[in-house]
C-alpha cells in the first residue's frame, strides 16, 4: 500500500510539473485580442519568433490582392505579404515565461520595444513601449 501511494505521489508531481512547464511555454498559435490575426510562436535562436499565420481579412479590399505590409516605410518591405510576416525580433528570455525584444506593428510599419509574458496555459500578455508610453493586449491560445 505504501509503494502504491508513493507511486501516486510521483505521478501527481509529474503531472503538476508538466502543466506548470506548459503554462510557461509560449509555443503555439495565438489569437490576438481583437481576433483579427493568429500568430504562430516557435522557439528560435535561444528565444522565440512569431509570424502571422492567419488574418480575418487576408485580402486587400482596394486591390483584391492578398494583404501586404503596406504601412512599412521601406518600399521593398511594403510589398511583402502579411501572411508569414515576422512580428518579433531579438525576443530573448528575460524571466520565467517572459521574453523581451522588439515587436513589429504592421498598423504603422514600426518596431517597438516589447515583452511577452505567459500568464496562463492559454493566455499571453504582449506589451510594447514607445519611450515611456506603453500599452499591451492579451492573446489567447488558438486551439491545441
Amino acid at each position: 500500500m505504501t509503494s502504491r501511494f508513493a507511486a501516486l505521489i510521483v505521478l501527481l508531481a509529474a503531472l503538476v510539473g508538466a502543466s506548470a512547464a506548459h503554462a510557461q511555454n509560449a509555443d503555439g498559435t495565438w489569437l490576438t485580442q481583437a481576433g483579427d490575426a493568429r500568430v504562430k510562436i516557435t522557439k528560435c535562436g535561444g528565444g522565440i519568433c512569431g509570424h502571422i499565420v492567419w488574418l480575418r481579412e487576408p485580402m486587400d479590399t482596394a486591390t483584391g490582392q492578398p494583404a501586404t505590409d503596406s504601412k512599412n516605410p521601406n518600399p521593398a518591405l511594403a510589398k511583402r505579404p502579411m501572411i508569414g510576416l515576422p512580428l518579433f525580433s531579438g525576443m530573448q528570455p528575460s524571466g520565467p515565461g517572459k521574453w523581451s525584444g522588439q515587436i513589429y506593428n504592421a498598423d504603422d510599419g514600426s518596431p517597438y520595444a516589447s515583452s511577452i509574458t505567459v500568464t496562463g496555459a492559454d493566455s499571453l500578455r504582449v506589451e510594447g513601449c514607445v519611450g515611456a508610453l506603453c500599452g499591451g493586449e492579451s492573446w489567447t491560445r488558438a486551439g491545441r
